[in-house]
């Protein structure tokens, strides 16, 4: 693929995110589209958001579980770029125009304190460079339509990055043993689905290691100080108007936000703009 169809498959998605029309599969338009073609396109799409003035504060990993990747069939994650306006805080309320096709993930999100340079960073590494874990709800979207996605649709799109909340217990990776930590998602109140650290590839820092010598490919490092969403602990459900999500962690508690379509009514002193998701505190 040539680098003007890298700038063109790049506005393609930056249109369909502006204009909330998803399109078409890139992998239709062009069939011999490689994962190598598809993480430049991505990263033109980021180099553009920078420029008109977004920061770069982290990473996501996707594609961690075994079933993910069979469906998909590769053997390996993927990665986008987490951007200082996908963060969601506790209390806060985001418009519902800022989604196309929401899916909630719980997940184990990494705070760095030194920079991890592949290209043969560990696990241990991983943990060494780790200020503390917390818990997350990550809002997976997609710009394509229907999630009728390739493996290189969803690296192009920015690993079908959208929104995510971190939780504000944090703890040490010394403190436990993070393959053990459990998790339950639950939807309106009932039981989703349930995980477990070990289900992003056996240990969520082993994503984290893998994602450090996968930007070695690209001349790219992870910076103390970014998060890092390490992988989803099961499957992503879909998210409705009306829905409330929260998680509850092993360790870590009952994961403090909640996901709340508003349908016009005031709450808690907000004002009464329809059409958005509230973040509701939970103790």
């Amino acid at each position: 693929m040539t680098v003007k169809k890298w700038d063109d498959c790049a506005e393609l998605l930056l249109a369909a995110e502006r204009e909330r029309r998803p399109l078409s599969p890139l992998t239709t338009l062009d069939s011999a589209l490689t994962v190598y073609d598809a993480y430049q396109i991505q990263l033109r799409t980021i180099k553009q958001k920078v420029k008109e003035g977004r920061r770069i504060v982290g990473k996501k990993i996707g594609l961690t579980s075994k079933a993910m990747q069979q469906l998909l069939g590769v053997d390996q994650p993927d990665y986008g770029h987490l951007l200082d306006d996908m963060a969601v805080e506790n209390g806060g309320v985001v418009s519902w125009e800022r989604v196309l096709q929401p899916k909630v993930e719980a997940e184990i999100a990494f705070v760095l304190k030194r920079d991890l340079v592949g290209p043969r960073v560990t696990v241990i590494d991983v943990l060494l460079a780790t200020d503390y874990i917390v818990p997350a709800l990550e809002i997976v979207d997609s710009r394509i339509a229907d999630w009728n996605i390739r493996l290189e649709d969803t690296i192009a799109d920015n690993a079908s990055s959208g929104l995510y909340v971190l939780g504000e217990k944090r703890l040490s990776v010394h403190a436990v043993d993070i393959a053990q930590i459990g998790m339950a998602l639950y939807r309106n109140g009932k039981l989703a689905n349930t995980g477990v650290g070990a289900a992003a590839l056996g240990h969520p820092a082993f994503c984290v290691a893998w994602l450090a010598n996968k930007l070695y490919e690209y001349g790219k490092e992870l910076k103390a100080g970014e998060v890092i969403l390490s992988g989803a602990l099961s499957v992503a459900v879909s998210a409705e108007p009306g829905d409330v999500f929260f998680a509850r962690f092993a360790h870590l508690g009952k994961y403090g936000s909640s996901l709340r379509h508003k349908q016009g009514r005031k709450n808690r002193g907000e004002d009464q703009c329809s059409n958005s998701w509230f973040w509701e505190h939970r103790d």
